[in-house]
């Protein structure tokens, strides 16, 4: 007898909210399953790892259960929520850039002497990729009878774009107040094309401030972190070596000396952590700037952060093989 896992329960964990947020977001992705028992389980697996991963680096590395949990699950729910909503925004991007076109071919369709239905349906190309679903559903909502602005704003609806329900919004507005059709979607379709131009140009401007930020967080602070780091050792090691004389003499030396509280493990785990926070606020800069949102600097944040971590360790090695020597009095 299988043991069948309700997965759906677990789904209450989360606020209506996210739930919705999940909902929404994989709709448009197309994904036809069930919302709740996918939630669950996520929820179900994340805290499954969590524990796995926590009792492993524990027994391993003596590292505390209670801390590494709540830790590993709420960086696993961040992660796949993460990477679904790049998903949905990549599929957002593509429909932006296709946009321009498929107003132009539905302007020439129109132009032809097309209805409005059929020309919405044979400006529904496969070379549209993901945007040639909804132009088929708008074409066909038309032949059936809808009105074509309430259909458009429908659209707007079913993608999660700024840009998209602009245009949208646009287009019924001409529309209401007696506008050609053929004469919006060419005008709306040159608009976009210029504001596009007018972003790239934008883009390759700020190229430098990505590259500095970049080389800042990858090669500057790792290098900082990995210097000062082997110059508190050394210190910590020469302090702990000096002994004063002791009787009259200790009290006529012009300096005192005592015990470093701070610890080299210390040091070094508050650089890696200073290190990934960066890595993580830094990604999302570039994203930001590059890219004009924060969440498209998510993807650079696994390879910054290795990078990071990778130059401050490889820094510490380098400086203790060839200056370790030199530096410690015995």
């Amino acid at each position: 007898m299988k043991l069948k896992i309700n997965y759906a329960i677990f789904a209450k964990l989360y606020p209506k909210k996210v739930r919705d947020s999940y909902s929404a977001i994989l709709k448009f992705l197309g994904y036809h399953i069930d919302i709740e028992s996918f939630i669950g389980f996520i929820i179900f697996f994340g805290i499954g790892l969590a524990i796995a991963l926590s009792i492993y680096l524990y027994l391993a590395f003596k590292w505390k259960l209670y801390f590494q949990i709540p830790a590993y699950f709420i960086i696993f729910q961040i992660a796949i929520y993460s990477w679904l909503t790049l998903k949905a925004d990549k599929k957002v991007r593509q429909i932006e850039i296709i946009l321009p076109d498929a107003l132009q071919l539905m302007s020439s369709n129109l132009r032809a002497g097309l209805t409005t239905d059929a020309a919405l349906l044979l400006s529904a190309r496969e070379e549209f990729g993901p945007f040639q679903v909804e132009i088929n559903r708008v074409g066909k909502e038309i032949a059936s009878g809808r009105d074509i602005e309430d259909s458009l704003l429908a659209l707007t609806k079913r993608i999660p774009s700024d840009r998209v329900e602009k245009t949208m919004y646009l287009i019924t507005t001409g529309l209401k107040a007696g506008g050609s059709l053929a004469d919006l979607l060419d005008e709306t379709s040159s608009n976009l094309r210029n504001q596009r131009l007018v972003e790239e140009k934008v883009k390759s401007n700020v190229l430098l401030y990505v590259i500095f930020i970049f080389i800042a967080i990858t090669a500057g602070a790792p290098m900082l972190f990995g210097l000062s780091s082997f110059l508190i050792q050394v210190l910590t090691q020469n302090l702990a070596n000096i002994q004063l004389p002791e009787g009259d003499y200790a009290n006529k030396i012009p300096i005192a000396l005592h015990q470093v509280s701070i610890s080299t493990s210390f040091v070094i785990n508050y650089a890696i952590f200073s290190l990934i926070t960066s890595s993580i606020f830094g990604s999302m800069i570039i994203g930001l700037i590059s890219k004009g949102s924060a969440k498209e600097g998510l993807r650079y944040m696994p390879l910054i952060t290795l990078m990071s971590v990778g130059i401050f360790l490889l820094v510490r090695f380098t400086v203790s093989s060839l200056l370790g020597d030199l530096f410690v009095f015995k």
